[in-house]
């Protein structure tokens, strides 16, 4: 914890000393110190992402912004900022800081941590975007711009990773610059997010935020959108976000095309982005197909594709029979699931049919369109694979809709006990477990170490063994499915099992030089003999 403070008080001064540079070319989304440090956060993950295509997003980047970001927070003065809170608020922030210190120092627990939100954190400082990286492992194609973000402050300011953490002390400072009570209810949810680089806790909160500046009046189309196509980058689930925005300022606000165009080239950006790791403009949709050579191989796109269909239903039946669902089979299946997901199922359908009668009684415009919005966005998840995850961000737009009136005194007593709920699982999870056993996150909290008052937890593991397969030598985590810490290049070992049933294998386009990126190939009869010693040590791995 105690480290994490130091690391927070950097990167919070470093963004807010940028973004009030940035404020003279984007405008202010927010008044206060919040407004500069959002900028900041924009701004600086914009310029890594370009940074990103030509160099490796390390420490030597990472030295000369975080000085200048520093240098520049002590000149402006925005110090003093934080002296316009009253001191009950002061002592109010400082409290809920505390909370997010203490939850966020726990070890990860999020599978994807181990599986995709380090690893692409290790690419971007070890090589920066790489080529047809999708090609050596396919979750790898994403390279959200929050893990590029992660990446530049991740040598010396945050090596634990705990990005989001800061997030969450930015976001409370937000709530009270703009007295948005009831977003103070959904930190202790957040909370559970906050041990890893988790792109689904930024999306939602400044998701939050640009909702409630839409609600509240903001009329900076401009910025609103920017954010909103940004947001939309760092997870395009959120399409609904610069949907509402462009319908916003369609219909309400007086619309023109300048206000658009910051938000479209973030856009393009994010299309470049795609195409150079993943060959198409959306992972992991293959449309929109240019014929680049480093695009993945449609049979693993295939398989990918099965599996995101499993997921839908929990991975509870084979694809093979999901395949004959007829609607109503596949409607009841997913409302009947074993676990608490088909609980999570239920209650996103009723909260849309609520939220819709009540948009439908107010016959509010904005209303209206936040409706439409979400119903669209939903209807995408639905057809694509409806995991609750992808939709998990509906239920906070639908409460903070249903409840933005709601008292501090009363959002305060809700975030004190919710939050005492949440770090009483986190410090004892095996309450979680005995209650909720199909709660799966909960199978890998590990608890309170006393450790982690000093620094926050992390895993270190780096076992692994080494094969060449052509001109590719790669490593496989031993005895371990995700290759957090694994040397690059490093496949993961169901990737590894998909190729060689699919009959291709990754190669370097040049041997010589990773940062030109990665091809597939056919495998040859020799190759094809040779790779089976992989798989039997893959297996023998599993056992």
């Amino acid at each position: 914890m105690m480290l994490l403070f130091l690391s927070s008080a950097i990167m919070l001064s470093v963004l807010a000393g940028w973004g009030k540079i940035l404020e003279s070319f984007l405008g202010s989304l927010s008044q206060g110190i919040s407004g500069n440090i959002l900028n900041g956060i924009i701004g600086l993950s914009l310029i890594w992402t370009v940074l990103s295509f030509f160099i490796p997003i390390n420490i030597y980047v990472e030295i000369p912004f975080v000085l200048a970001g520093v240098f520049l927070f002590f000149k402006n003065k925005l110090y003093l900022e934080f002296y316009h809170f009253s001191k009950k608020d002061s002592f109010l922030i400082g409290g809920i800081s505390v909370v997010i210190l203490y939850s966020s120092s726990f070890y990860p627990y999020i599978l994807d941590h181990f599986g995709y939100y380090v690893p692409s954190i290790k690419w971007l400082t070890e090589y920066g975007l790489v080529k047809g990286i999708a090609n050596l492992d396919l979750t790898l194609g994403q390279m959200s711009v929050w893990h590029i973000f992660q990446a530049g402050f991740s040598g010396f300011s945050d090596p634990f990773l705990r990005m989001n953490a800061v997030l969450l002390i930015i976001y409370t400072i937000y709530i009270f610059e703009n007295k948005s009570w009831v977003q103070l209810s959904f930190i202790p949810v957040f909370l559970l997010f906050s041990q890893s680089p988790s792109p689904d806790l930024p999306v939602i909160t400044l998701s939050l935020i640009i909702l409630n500046e839409l609600i509240t009046g903001n009329k900076n189309i401009r910025l609103l959108f920017a954010y909103a196509v940004f947001i939309f980058s760092i997870k395009p689930t959120m399409i609904w976000l610069p949907l509402l925005v462009f319908l916003s300022s369609v219909l309400i606000f007086k619309p023109h095309y300048k206000h658009t165009i910051f938000g479209i080239l973030i856009l393009l950006l994010f299309f470049i982005k795609n195409i150079w790791t993943f060959g198409y403009p959306v992972f992991p949709v293959a449309t929109a197909d240019f014929g680049f050579s480093w695009k993945p191989n449609p049979e693993v796109l295939k398989i990918s594709s099965q599996y995101a269909i499993q997921k839908t239903y929990d991975m509870q039946y084979p694809y093979e029979e999901i395949q004959k669902f007829s609607l109503y089979d596949a409607v009841r299946n997913w409302f009947t699931l074993e676990g608490i997901k088909s609980k999570i199922n239920i209650l996103f359908i009723l909260c849309l049919t609520v939220f819709s009668v009540f948009a439908f009684i107010k016959k509010k415009k904005i209303l209206t369109l936040i409706c439409i919005s979400l119903l669209i966005k939903s209807m995408l998840v639905l057809a694509f694979s409806a995991q609750y995850r992808f939709f998990i961000d509906a239920f906070f737009v639908i409460f903070f809709v249903l409840f933005i009136h709601l008292s501090k005194k009363k959002a305060l007593l809700f975030f004190l006990l919710l939050s005492l709920l949440v770090m009483g699982i986190l410090s004892l999870p095996n309450s979680i477990r005995q209650y909720i056993p199909s709660f799966r996150p909960g199978n890998f909290m590990t608890g309170f170490k006393k450790e982690q008052l000093y620094k926050p937890s992390t895993y270190h593991y780096n076992q692994f063994e080494t094969f060449q397969t052509g001109n590719l030598k790669f490593n496989i985590s031993k005895d371990y499915p995700f290759n957090f810490d694994t040397p690059l290049p490093a496949i993961s070992s169901g990737y590894v099992i998909d190729y060689i049933h699919s009959g291709i294998f990754p190669q370097y386009i040049d041997k010589k030089n990773i940062k030109k990126g990665f091809i597939w190939k056919q495998l040859t009869p020799k190759e094809k003999r040779k790779i089976k010693d992989v798989i039997h040590t893959i297996k023998n791995s599993d056992q």
